[in-house]
């Protein structure tokens, strides 16, 4: 069986890292900033998987399962925060959002 190396996928996990950082930087819309923030999960649990690959050992994956749970609890209060602001303030742009007072 032929498997990828392991720097292919750490390669892979540090240029999804670099692409959703990226994202939260520049973006203004909430709902992309909630993606990219995704994008960055996703990258910390391929590099899970495959330094567990790497080992032998089902680590990577229980660590994983951790962080497919923790983006479900992201997505579900940060989906929950933009449908109230977006109640509140008619858009989901970061910078209006940012002059809420009181």
């Amino acid at each position: 069986m032929i498997s990828i190396p392991v720097e292919h996928g750490l390669l892979l996990a540090t240029i999804l890292f670099c692409l959703g950082l990226l994202g939260v930087l520049v973006r203004r819309n909430i709902i992309f900033v909630l993606m990219s923030m995704e994008i960055m999960f996703n990258a910390v649990g391929l590099a899970f998987i495959t330094g567990g690959s790497r080992w032998q050992q089902a680590d990577g994956q229980v660590m994983f399962m951790l962080v497919l749970t923790l983006a479900a609890a992201e997505v579900a209060v940060g989906l929950a925060l933009v449908l109230q602001l977006y109640k509140k303030f008619k858009t989901v742009d970061i910078d209006v959002v940012s002059d809420m007072k009181g």
